[in-house]
């Protein structure tokens, strides 16, 4: 019942912000999420620093009782996440840099607590411009990890760790060349980049996880990456971004390319409500899966899915 009330309050709280859209408070996010600034036409200083974000939440509530047709008596899901970005361009010079960090869990009655999503992804690059040109010297660094345990859940048996902080962690460091035409897409390419794989968890160390030798807690590897970035404002109220890695190891099986791709959707609806559409896809050669019957299983395709509609606020310099 508690569980009841609790999520009646907060749907409460979202219907009562988004209709009473004239409280000052709101108002002000409101017009401060749409609002633009005007440059002013005696500065004629170039903007070096381009900064901003975008912070979002969904929240989604249900609850049963007496139901006839069936189902869980409660549940309730929420996903929340926050893009920064910070780019610098100057004279022949540029450094982009974003970070990306999501988390969400869905709570129901029959299966209680899962998690539903978990990335904490940073990525830095510089580039010194290559002539006058688009094409730059670059190097790229990015690190790449979750926040909390992951788990594997069998039929009919307890749940099995299958990840954690910094289990793993994915360090790269890749100097090459960018093409980079304008700043909505760009294509980094290196022969010669080192990538790190950290498995910190001892119980997940020990079973060799992540390709590690077991009771190892790192495995370095060592060959060509390319990374192909884009991402572009489909109508008014409708933006993509998108990021394709790729990676193969010159050390073992440099014909088994490693993948990471992510995509997001987002329309505004409103200045204050989004809906978003994200999906990701990684392959990766040396991570096994676990199977229905909690058996380990070579490697798979991995894919993921969200999506939701919920509060957001965007801000920049």
């Amino acid at each position: 019942m508690k569980k009841i009330l609790l999520s009646a309050f907060l749907v409460s709280f979202v219907f009562i912000t988004v209709l009473h859209a004239q409280d000052p408070t709101v108002s002000g996010m409101r017009d401060a999420a749409g609002r633009t600034i005007a440059k002013d036409p005696n500065d004629t200083i170039p903007q070096v620093w381009k900064k901003g974000g975008l912070f979002s939440i969904n929240v989604n509530q249900g609850a049963l009782s007496n139901w006839a047709a069936g189902g869980d008596k409660s549940s309730l899901s929420v996903a929340a996440l926050l893009n920064l970005y910070a780019f610098y361009k100057k004279d022949r010079h540029i450094w982009d840099n974003t970070l990306d960090i999501a988390y969400g869990f869905v709570n129901t009655t029959s299966l209680g607590s899962r998690k539903a999503d978990d990335r904490f992804d940073f990525l830095s690059k510089y580039g010194y411009q290559l002539g006058k040109g688009k094409w730059y010297a670059s190097a790229l660094f990015n690190f790449r990890t979750q926040l909390t345990k992951g788990y594997a859940y069998p039929d009919d048996q307890p749940k099995v760790l299958t990840s954690n902080f910094l289990s793993p962690a994915y360090i790269l460091l890749s100097p090459g060349i960018t093409y980079q035409p304008n700043e909505n897409f760009s294509v980094s390419l290196s022969p010669a980049t080192a990538r790190w794989t950290i498995v910190n968890d001892d119980v997940l160390s020990d079973a060799g996880a992540f390709g590690v030798d077991p009771g190892k807690k790192a495995k370095t590897e060592f060959g060509a990456f390319a990374s192909v970035n884009y991402k572009a404002n489909i109508s008014e109220n409708a933006s993509y971004t998108g990021r394709l890695d790729l990676f193969s190891n010159y050390l073992h099986n440099p014909q088994n390319i490693d993948l990471f791709m992510t995509n997001m959707l987002l329309v505004k609806v409103t200045r204050l409500i989004t809906v978003s559409l994200s999906l990701d896809m990684i392959y990766d050669d040396d991570v096994t899966t676990i199977d229905a019957d909690g058996n380990p299983r070579g490697p798979k395709v991995q894919l993921k899915e969200l999506m939701g509609i919920g509060l957001s606020y965007r801000f920049k310099n």
